[in-house]
């Protein structure tokens, strides 16, 4: 079997799944369920409106619909949707935050450069 070097989609924890620990994956990842510890990616990760992250968090852009208590450090951009609510201190180059959604804590965005993660 050949493997693939696409950024897609590979990694899904999903709804009423728990975890405790270190997440790491070198690709997009998008979280249903529950998660406790640290994560990584290289890539999107992706909060869903049933996702509940108690984690600091390193990646590459982030898409937020559920709830996040840590810290992150984003070098492209995150995105709080509607329902979404983030509790904790943010790095990033781009912050969108739409009607509705809640953010407690710090923001640090680095205009003009690309922040490194």
């Amino acid at each position: 079997m050949e493997k693939s070097n696409d950024k897609g989609l590979h990694t899904i924890l999903g709804e009423g799944t728990i975890l405790e620990g270190t997440l790491t994956v070198p690709h997009s990842v998008r979280i249903d369920g529950q998660l406790k510890g640290k994560i990584e990616t290289s890539e999107t990760l992706t909060v869903g409106s049933t996702g509940h992250i108690e984690a600091d968090i390193v990646a590459k852009s982030a898409i937020i619909g559920g709830t996040v208590r840590g810290n992150l450090s984003v070098e492209d951009r995150v995105e709080l949707d509607a329902n979404a609510s983030l509790i904790g201190d943010l790095k990033t180059r781009d912050l969108i935050i739409n009607e509705g959604a809640t953010f407690h804590g710090n923001c640090s965005m680095d205009v003009g450069k690309n922040v490194k993660v």
